[in-house]
């Protein structure tokens, strides 16, 4: 319980930092979601909050962090192929 709710603070933190970057008109993110850049292209994808309760989310995260760190000014970068993650959001949204 107590590493669950560590992540999950931990999570908020990078959630926080990242949606205060460099806020232009056409970047904005509705309210409930937030942006990730996937692949070697850095595709921008705004996914709902509700995928940081997914498994497999959660693992692409893990994988951020091992890969690039979260002590970082940037966007989330997920190191994963962008055909993977949207087969991830599209069984998401079922």
């Amino acid at each position: 319980m107590a590493k669950k709710m560590a992540q999950s603070a931990s999570l908020k933190q990078i959630l926080r930092r990242c949606s205060s970057l460099g806020r232009r008109q056409q970047d904005v993110v509705p309210r409930g979601h937030f942006p990730v850049y996937v692949g070697e292209s850095r595709c921008r994808f705004v996914v709902p909050i509700a995928c940081l309760e997914h498994p497999q989310f959660l693992m692409f995260l893990r994988m951020a962090e091992e890969e690039f760190g979260f002590d970082h000014h940037a966007a989330i970068t997920l190191p994963c192929d962008e055909a993977v993650f949207e087969a991830l959001l599209a069984s998401l949204a079922h």
